[in-house]
């Protein structure tokens, strides 16, 4: 046996006993998958769970087509910032993805129930940035004094692949978070004074958000706490992230925060309203699947 076959063989031997695994899409691998994504059919599965680093590079070449399809970058989203559905798709840290013009719509929007390949809707919120400052931000009182909105939200997320239960963290983070639509509700100004501010941070991290249909059952609940202890957390950990990547928020930017319901399958005729309860000027938001 020559010493190339005897690497060879060592080569296979090491493969077969670490098992196989996935790697960062090449360019027509992620071509497949965005026009899947254009035609809302469902895309294949990755061949194996990726890494952090794959699932980030997949990302990068995913957004570089959406973009060309999208256009404008109107914000981003962190998800995976709840505890529950961290549990179900298998991690312990959220993700991030890219949000892009049209993506956002407005209370009472309607579409079809099968708006992408694997859609589903959540109860969520947006904050608008105010400066690049954000950046600096540690915690929820600081994240306040660079935000001026606070606006409810219903996303309307798409996890395209065929077998959505079998993606991991990663894999969620390399499909853009499943970012499609959003329905979003009447802007909440951020108060100036520091005692208004801080009655803010109370009522987000206590609020009790509902989503009912349109005969006014409960569909799905969740608290203000349910996103990292204090939805303004998600803003903290995704400004750290983007900065990772190289990316500054700048005034305007949307941040959506993340799941504070599960993700439900729409169904034709059904309406949605999503009701943020004890959160001061918070109006509900509305969705209906035809």
């Amino acid at each position: 046996m020559t010493k190339k076959q005897t690497l060879a063989g060592l080569a296979l031997a090491v493969a077969c006993a670490t098992g196989a695994s996935a790697q960062c899409l090449d360019d027509a691998q992620v071509g497949a998958l965005a026009a899947r994504y254009a035609d809302k059919a469902p895309a294949a599965n990755f061949a194996a769970p990726l890494s952090d680093a794959d699932a980030a590079c997949t990302r990068k070449r995913f957004n570089a087509l959406l973009a060309e399809r999208l256009g404008k970058v109107v914000g981003y989203k962190a998800g995976l910032t709840n505890p529950a559905v961290q549990k179900r798709f298998g991690t312990d840290q959220p993700v991030w993805g890219v949000l892009y013009e049209g993506m956002v719509q407005a209370s009472g929007f309607a579409t079809p129930a099968q708006f992408g390949a694997r859609p589903l809707y959540e109860a969520d919120m947006l904050v608008r940035v105010k400066d690049a400052a954000i950046h600096h931000a540690r915690t929820p009182y600081e994240v306040l004094q660079h935000i001026d909105q606070v606006i409810p939200f219903v996303e309307l997320p798409d996890l395209i692949v065929e077998k959505p239960g079998e993606l991991n963290g990663a894999g969620v983070a390399a499909i853009n978070v499943g970012a499609r639509l959003g329905v979003a509700g009447e802007p909440i100004a951020v108060p100036a004074t520091r005692g208004e501010r801080y009655r803010l941070l109370d009522a987000l991290e206590r609020m009790q958000v509902q989503l009912t249909n349109q005969s006014g059952e409960l569909l799905a609940s969740g608290k203000g706490s349910d996103i990292l202890g204090h939805p303004l957390n998600a803003v903290v950990w995704l400004a750290q992230a983007l900065q990772k990547e190289g990316i500054t928020l700048k005034a305007g930017d949307l941040v959506s925060l993340g799941s504070f319901s599960p993700l439900l399958p729409p169904k034709p005729g059904l309406g949605v309203t999503a009701t943020y309860i004890g959160l001061p000027g918070a109006k509900p938001v509305q969705v209906s699947f035809q």
